[in-house]
């Protein structure tokens, strides 16, 4: 009985523990500290100082090499009267975290320029490291040698990710032929993103609206435009987003802030007047604090261009900050926010592509209502309506063929609903003559 008590695992040696951690991702590898002291002991980082950059060329080769199990180290790096502590992780699967910490007198505004090495330099292959994934987190203005020293010997670095970067104000990046992700989050003072990567595949970004100018990217398949935090203390020029919009329109996949499209559509821009149009776009997601008119409108202006969309995903977070939209000295084509809901149903294309409609947050609000009642009509092919609560329960409407019976509704042992349901059922039995409508308990997450 008391062998079984014991814990033979935790009793291996060091070494053995280590190769054993090893075998999991490092992020899941890290969470291992949690069970005892001595997994703790595994974590306990080698420290490393850099004073003035004379070191800066050992740290970024002892970073970039590769090793057969995860590896920690704290790295100081003092650079006249300041210093900053790093926190790096490095995985087996060719993966580095770096976490800086968060000191008031290193935040400071800067930028970051991260390039390729030389043509000459890049001839010396061997030299370079095999790093893939590259995680940073905080960097602040005494670490950008470092995060350039070690972006510029990263030749194949697929994945590049910043977040919570605060005092960064622009960041420029000329990338390798191998970065296909970029992710930028949390960076409050970020106002312009300068990118040259022509096989980057996926851009995502959450923050405030910076100035963007992806350069060759012609192999971009999915965008996310998290622009939660509104735009910066700038005037919001229609031109430059509308020169972006321009340059992403062979995406398939794009998520987008709603008051960015109300903000353009307040502007008087008019999607179905401009110059390009989304025609791959396969995938748009639609975020906001709420609907309302004008919210509801700029979407319909927006899908215009949109003509081979499949799917459409609505998300209402209350969570998110309401952005008032900005003035404006002059229009871009014409006001045309004050259109009644018959005007701006006639004045949008009909979407023969459009399959799934999927709406979470739906409080079954006026205008959340009037769009569904936009989108049915507009959608000639739609197979499926998804509406879920803010309490996640969920309800999937969807057209069927006339020959079949008539489904009736089933009360048995259903939670209770809101009573617009009744409402959309009536409309859709009234507009096809027959209604599937589900309730998905294993969407609602009360499956037993």
């Amino acid at each position: 009985m008391e062998d079984e008590r014991r814990d033979f695992i935790t009793n291996l040696p060091q070494d053995i523990l280590k190769r054993i951690i090893s075998l999991l991702p490092l992020v899941e590898a890290v969470r291992s500290s949690a069970i005892s002291t001595a997994w703790r002991r595994l974590w306990i980082p080698v420290l490393l100082t850099c004073h003035e950059g004379y070191q800066l060329k050992e740290i970024i080769c002892m970073l970039s090499n590769s090793y057969d199990n995860h590896r920690i180290w704290k790295l100081c790096l003092s650079y006249q009267d300041m210093e900053a502590i790093v926190l790096a992780a490095k995985g087996v699967e060719q993966e580095l975290y770096l976490q800086f910490s968060k000191r008031e007198e290193n935040a400071m505004d800067f930028h970051l320029k991260l390039k390729p090495p030389c043509p000459a330099v890049q001839a010396q292959a061997a030299s370079f490291s095999t790093l893939k994934m590259l995680h940073l987190r905080s960097v602040n203005s005494l670490g950008k040698d470092l995060i350039s020293a070690l972006f510029s010997s990263s030749m194949f670095l697929e994945i590049l990710e910043l977040e919570n970067c605060t005092g960064l104000q622009s960041l420029d990046i000329e990338a390798n032929d191998h970065l296909q992700t970029l992710k930028l989050m949390k960076c409050p003072d970020m106002s312009n993103i300068t990118v040259s990567a022509r096989n980057l595949r996926s851009f995502l970004y959450q923050g405030v609206l910076p100035q963007v100018h992806l350069k060759n990217a012609i192999e971009l398949v999915e965008v996310t435009l998290d622009l939660r935090n509104g735009f910066c203390s700038s005037e919001f020029e229609c031109e430059e987003v509308i020169s972006f919009l321009n340059s992403i329109k062979e995406i398939k996949i794009l998520t987008i802030s709603s008051w960015l499209l109300e903000s353009l559509c307040s502007g008087g821009v008019i999607f179905s007047r401009l110059e390009f149009r989304f025609n791959k776009l396969k995938e748009l997601s639609w975020m906001g604090s709420g609907m309302n008119k004008t919210k509801r409108d700029s979407l319909a202006c927006f899908l215009n261009i949109c003509s081979s969309l499949e799917k459409l995903l609505i998300k209402i977070d209350p969570d998110l900050n309401s952005i008032p939209c900005p003035y404006f000295h002059q229009y871009w084509h014409e006001p045309h926010l004050w259109m009644d809901d018959a005007t701006v149903n006639s004045n949008t294309s009909q979407l023969q592509h459009l399959k799934i409609v999927e709406f979470l947050g739906y409080k079954s609000e006026e205008d959340q209502f009037l769009l569904l009642l936009f989108l049915l009509d507009k959608a000639t092919m739609l197979k499926s309506i998804t509406l879920t609560s803010p309490e996640n329960h969920s309800w999937e409407f969807a057209k069927i063929p006339q020959r079949r019976p008539k489904q009736t509704w089933n009360p048995t042992n259903q939670p209770p609903r809101n009573a617009v349901l009744s409402l959309i059922k009536a409309f859709f039995l009234e507009l096809f003559g027959e209604v599937n409508v589900l309730f998905c308990p294993e969407k609602a997450g009360i499956c037993t």
